[in-house]
């Protein structure tokens, strides 16, 4: 481990806690800076700094971080490796974001198979990575309409007949058809006048029905399963 994180003050009686972050790069100016201006945003606390996915694997289980966001292309073992070992055979692991520098690395669709819950663009200012590990770390998801559809057409469809077998009631496929459009769960209770513990429940049961690891998994059934179509109004 390549040194202590910048971790957040204590947050005030009544607070919610703060978020708990791993950072895994092995740049070391983008490390530290990413430690020094994140352990600075609200609500987070940084807790570990690794420079490999080995590093990252052992250090998450030690540490258990609520989220880890990891580089791609990093010694020993790669972002995408690391997340696969990270995610496999936990009853709670942390969740992923993958974080890089081009948008169209097609590492980064890998990395989503595997089950990160999304990714963040490195040149996106602090505050914007700062929500979308608050947003990964609330059980949503940060995904970007480009890498879902090369992730779709690099699958192959063997979660196609997930859906048509999932038994899912109309409003859950509603749900799941926002959740397709990028919608966090706030925005999905607007949408649908209801309230955001009805959204979690539906949300539930819609991983649970599908087999999906996570709502990015959800995602890409909807798309392969023909329900969510890229492009199109409405999708």
């Amino acid at each position: 481990m390549s040194g202590p994180g910048a971790g957040a003050s204590d947050p005030a009686p009544g607070a919610p806690p703060d978020v708990t972050v791993l950072i895994a790069d092995d740049d070391p100016v983008t490390r530290s800076g990413l430690s020094t201006l994140l352990g600075a945003q609200p609500g987070l606390a940084v807790v570990g700094r690794v420079v490999d996915g080995v590093e990252a694997v052992e250090q998450a289980r030690l540490l258990r971080p609520d989220v880890v966001l990891m580089d791609v292309r990093m010694p020993r073992r790669n972002g995408i490796e690391a997340t696969r070992e990270l995610l496999r055979g936990q009853a709670d692991p942390p969740k992923v974001v993958v974080i890089t520098t081009f948008e169209n690395d097609g590492y980064v669709t890998a990395a989503l198979s595997a089950g990160a819950s999304g990714f963040v663009l490195k040149r996106l200012p602090v505050p914007q990575i700062a929500e979308a590990v608050r947003v990964v770390a609330a059980g949503e998801a940060v995904l970007f309409p480009a890498a879902l559809r090369r992730m779709v057409a690099a699958r192959p469809l063997d979660s196609a007949e997930a859906l048509p077998r999932a038994g899912l009631t109309g409003r859950e496929e509603g749900v799941l058809r926002l959740m397709a459009t990028g919608l966090s769960n706030p925005e999905i209770a607007q949408a649908l006048a209801v309230s955001q513990e009805t959204v979690k429940t539906h949300v539930g049961n819609v991983l649970s029905k599908l087999g999906a690891q996570n709502r990015t998994h959800a995602v890409v059934i909807a798309y392969e399963s023909g329900l969510v179509v890229p492009g199109l109004p409405g999708a």
